[in-house]
């Protein structure tokens, strides 16, 4: 597969369930899913994959979602990579904005949300 065919997403969540739904549903999607449950060394573990995509928990360890949106947003190598922000929080809508994320998904979602707005940016 070239670069140009990418359909890497790279998912940053602490809750093993979610990791293995979404990697289950954008899987049979054709997507490559690279799942981790903390954001240490963050741009190291992005720029490994070059992923097309990422979804981003709120409540990740260690330093949590919005440290680490904005670590990627900041970073020459990494910023230009589509950021999803998802969480349960009332605030998501906020926190994404404030993160700097390029969009957000309110959990619990349903399997069609998560593929649509994987989609919109891949």
């Amino acid at each position: 597969m070239s670069m140009a065919q990418n359909k890497s997403i790279m998912i940053f969540d602490d809750e093993e369930d979610i990791l293995q739904l979404c990697t289950i549903i954008l899987g049979r999607s054709g997507y490559d899913v690279f799942t981790h449950t903390d954001c240490r060394d963050v741009i190291g573990k992005i720029t490994v994959v070059s992923p097309s995509l990422i979804l981003l928990d709120n409540k990740i360890p260690d330093r949590g979602g919005v440290i680490a949106c904005q670590t990627i947003k900041n970073h020459s190598g990494t910023k230009d990579i589509p950021v999803v922000y998802f969480s349960a929080h009332d605030e998501v809508a906020a926190l994404s904005r404030e993160a700097g994320a390029d969009d957000f998904l309110q959990k619990p979602f349903d399997i069609s949300m998560l593929e649509a707005i994987v989609r919109k940016y891949i």
